[in-house]
C-alpha cells in the first residue's frame, strides 16, 4: 500500500512540473462559437455610432458577387464595447478589435481565449487614420478571416471526406479532393465527376442542391483560358448536367456576366470564377463558382467547379462550402 501511494504521489509531481514547465499555451480552451463569414467587432460604443462604425459597416458590408440575392462577404455581429469583451464574450470564433495605438498596424493572434479562434487587432493612431486603415486595407482583414473559415470547413470536411480510391475519375486524373460523405455521388464517368448533397434546412429542405463536379480539359492557349471559361463549361452542362426533359441542360446565364479573378489553387496558378447558372428551356437557377486551375506539366485546366440550387433562401454559406471543398484540390 505504501508503494502504491508513493507512485500515485510522484505521478501527481510529475503532472505539475509538466504543466508548469508547458506555459499557458497547454492550458485547454474552451471552444469558440460563431458562425462562418460572421465576426465580432470589439469598439468603443461612441466610435461604432461615428464615422469609424459607418467605414466598418460600408467596407464589411460589401456583397458577394455572383449570388442571386444581396449578401455581404461577412456579417457583422452587434459591436461589443472594450469593457465587455470579457467572459463569454471573449470565445467569438472571429473576433476583429480596433484600438489607438502610437503605430498603425494589422496584428493577428490565433487561439488566445478559445479554440478555434482569430482575433485580428487594426490600430490607428486616432479616429481619421482609423477610417483611413479601414478604408485601405479592409480587404485584405477580410481575406484573414474568410481564409481562416475555410481552413476550418476544410477540417471538418476532412475527417468525414469519401476514399478517393474509390472513383475512377479523381485515378485518372491524378488528384485528390475532401468530399464529406454527406455528397452523394451522382456520376463517375472516368474523365467528369459529379456529387450531390440534398439541402436539409429551411425552404430549400428536400429540393435543394449542393453539387461539385471535377472535370479536366486541354490547356490550349494560355492567353485565351479565361475567355474559355464558360464556354468549356456550357459544353460540359449540356453533355453531362441535364434538365428536367430532354433539351434541358445546365448553361452560365446569359443575362448575367460571371466575375473571373487571378487565384492560386494547390500551389498551381488558377482562375476563380462566380456567376449564376440556369438551365436552358428552364427555370431552375442559381450562384456558382468555378476554379480552373492551370496545370501545365500535364498540358490541361483540372476544373472543380460548385453550384447550388437553393429557391427563397440565402446562399453565401452554401457556395462557401463549396469554395471550401474546391480549395481543397490536391495533386498526387
Amino acid at each position: 500500500m505504501k508503494n502504491v501511494l508513493t507512485f500515485l504521489v510522484a505521478i501527481l509531481l510529475l503532472t505539475s512540473c509538466n504543466q508548469g514547465g508547458k506555459g499557458t499555451n497547454e492550458i485547454t480552451l474552451p471552444g469558440s462559437n460563431g458562425h462562418t463569414n460572421s465576426i465580432t467587432v470589439v469598439l468603443k460604443g461612441t466610435d461604432w455610432q461615428s464615422e469609424v462604425g459607418d467605414a466598418i459597416r460600408k467596407v464589411f458590408g460589401e456583397h458577394q458577387v455572383g449570388l442571386p440575392q444581396p449578401e455581404t462577404l461577412l456579417t457583422v455581429s452587434p459591436q461589443v464595447d472594450p469593457s465587455g469583451f470579457k467572459g463569454f464574450m471573449r470565445h467569438g470564433r472571429a473576433v476583429l478589435v480596433l484600438r489607438k495605438g502610437k503605430e498603425e498596424s494589422i496584428q493577428v493572434e490565433r487561439n488566445k481565449y478559445a479554440d478555434p479562434q482569430i482575433i485580428v487587432y487594426a490600430t490607428a493612431k486616432s479616429k481619421a487614420e482609423l477610417i483611413q486603415l479601414i478604408e485601405q486595407r479592409g480587404k485584405e482583414i477580410i481575406k484573414t478571416f474568410k481564409d481562416e473559415d475555410i481552413k476550418f470547413i476544410q477540417s471538418i470536411f476532412k475527417k468525414e471526406r469519401h476514399d478517393d480510391a474509390e472513383f475512377k475519375t479523381f485515378k485518372n486524373l491524378g488528384i485528390s479532393l475532401d468530399v464529406p460523405k454527406r455528397f452523394s455521388l451522382v456520376d463517375d464517368a472516368g474523365d467528369f465527376l459529379w456529387f450531390r448533397q440534398r439541402l436539409q434546412s429551411g425552404i430549400a429542405r428536400g429540393d435543394g442542391t449542393n453539387n461539385i463536379i471535377v472535370y479536366s480539359v486541354p490547356l490550349g492557349d494560355e492567353a485565351k483560358i479565361v475567355d474559355r471559361i464558360t464556354a468549356v463549361r456550357d459544353s460540359i452542362g449540356e453533355k453531362h448536367i441535364p434538365g428536367s426533359k430532354e433539351g434541358m441542360y445546365m448553361i452560365t446565364e446569359q443575362a448575367y456576366t460571371p466575375f473571373t479573378y487571378s487565384a492560386t489553387v494547390a500551389g498551381k496558378p488558377a482562375f476563380e470564377t462566380r456567376g449564376k447558372w440556369e438551365v436552358k428551356n428552364d427555370f431552375m437557377a442559381g450562384p456558382f463558382v468555378n476554379y480552373t486551375v492551370v496545370d501545365k506539366e500535364n498540358k490541361r485546366l483540372i476544373v472543380v467547379e460548385g453550384f447550388t440550387y437553393a429557391p427563397s433562401v440565402n446562399k453565401r454559406n452554401f457556395l462557401f462550402e463549396l469554395e471550401a471543398i474546391a480549395k481543397s484540390l490536391k495533386f498526387k
